[in-house]
């Protein structure tokens, strides 16, 4: 017989979730990358108008664990790409979406992963227009 997946767990909450202020983005995930868990991925909302929540997702062992941050927009956001390399991607993926900037990532593309250098508007950012920096 099917276990039916939504009476066997919650639909709509993350377990083993942990709020961390932004200066400590950096520390954790060197912690976590020294005991061996793996980044699975960020997860990115706008909260309002001057704040985005990021979701730092990790496993090890099959045991997930998140950590959440959220940040001012009009800051510069710890970059953890020189921790783990593949958060490159998704960094640079929100900054294109969401029009903020990751400090210290080790392959910025300036804003032009997903978007075309002429796009002036964040796709998933309804309180904010991009700005792109010249070159």
């Amino acid at each position: 017989m099917s276990e039916n997946v939504s009476e066997a767990r919650p639909v709509g909450r993350i377990e083993n979730i942990r709020a961390v202020a932004p200066a400590e983005i950096r520390a954790e995930a060197e912690k976590r990358k020294q005991a061996g868990w793996r980044l699975v991925t960020l997860s990115c909302t706008e909260l309002d108008a001057d704040t985005l929540d990021i979701i730092y997702h990790f496993d090890q062992d099959l045991r997930l664990e998140h950590l959440r941050v959220s940040y001012p927009k009009a800051t510069l956001l710890p970059s953890i790409s020189g921790i783990y390399f593949a958060a490159l991607l998704v960094e640079n993926e929100i900054q294109d979406h969401f029009g903020v900037s990751f400090e210290g990532l080790v392959v910025d593309y300036g804003k032009t992963l997903l978007l075309d250098q002429e796009v002036q508007r964040t796709p998933f950012c309804k309180y904010n227009v991009a700005t792109k920096v010249e070159k």
